[in-house]
């Protein structure tokens, strides 16, 4: 996985200067904002429910060509994004547990983090580039930067529920995050729709497969695997700073 993100790189000077198709350069900015589901991948396990956060920052584009039918592309974003995970904390009977004094309480665990999240995507797309309807795929790597966390709970250290819990996992719930730097890989594919003279509205669905940990990783470590796993609902709005005069273009 770290090789492939490793192509992704160096596969963006080649697309900037690889001009074999219809020339084209198109600038956009815009924003954008939508809802995150994510979790973290834990070794040894911790069960877990997806935790939901928000997401919104700025998007730049710039289109460089169209290669046969393939609009090409390249796409950066700065994000705030909330993430994090939510534990599952059941029996073994696969119940929720409660305090015996507070039996309309389940016990409850999750932590949200903040980052500065940085994507940076290679895209083609395919159909209307200045009215109409495109579908799209974009692929590339994804950096982000530690803010802050805040955990939400109901649990009282030393305080045993009403029956032991089915995951005896739990050291996670008393650390903070070491690793400030998170990188991965991002995916994901929508639809574009085109206006002359008012801009692009985009709608798109991604995943992000975190390579890096949250938490360290060594032998003396108490996790092997602390990376996230994050779905993204996203939309977008971009108006254009620089357009191509072709009156060809469509």
């Amino acid at each position: 996985m770290k090789q492939f993100l490793l192509y992704i790189f160096l596969l963006f000077p080649l697309a900037v200067s690889a001009q074999v198709g219809e020339y084209r350069t198109d600038f956009a900015i815009g924003v954008n904002g939508g809802y995150m589901l994510s979790n973290v991948s834990f070794t040894p396990d911790v069960p877990q429910k997806l935790l939901g956060g928000m997401t919104a920052g700025v998007t730049f584009r710039y289109t460089c060509e169209k290669y046969f039918k393939s609009i090409c592309a390249i796409v950066a974003e700065v994000n705030f994004a909330q993430t994090g995970w939510k534990e599952k904390i059941e029996g073994f009977q696969n119940q929720p547990l409660y305090y015996a004094d507070d039996p309309d309480n389940p016990l409850h665990y999750e932590r949200k983090i903040s980052y500065i999240q940085i994507p940076v995507f290679a895209r083609l797309g395919w159909g209307r580039e200045r009215k109409g309807l495109q579908g799209f795929f974009q692929i590339g790597p994804q950096i982000g930067f530690y803010m802050s966390e805040s955990t939400s709970t109901n649990i009282v250290p030393g305080y045993a529920p009403t029956e032991p819990r089915s995951s005896n996992i739990v050291a996670q719930e008393t650390m903070p995050v070491e690793k400030k730097f998170d990188y991965g890989i991002v995916g994901g594919a929508g639809i574009e729709f085109s206006m002359p003279k008012v801009g692009h509205f985009l709608l798109e669905g991604r995943y992000y497969f975190g390579l890096g940990n949250i938490y360290g990783n060594s032998k003396s470590d108490y996790f092997g695997k602390s990376n996230f796993g994050q779905i993204v609902i996203k939309a977008s709005y971009l108006f254009d700073i620089i357009k191509t005069k072709n009156d060809k273009i469509k």
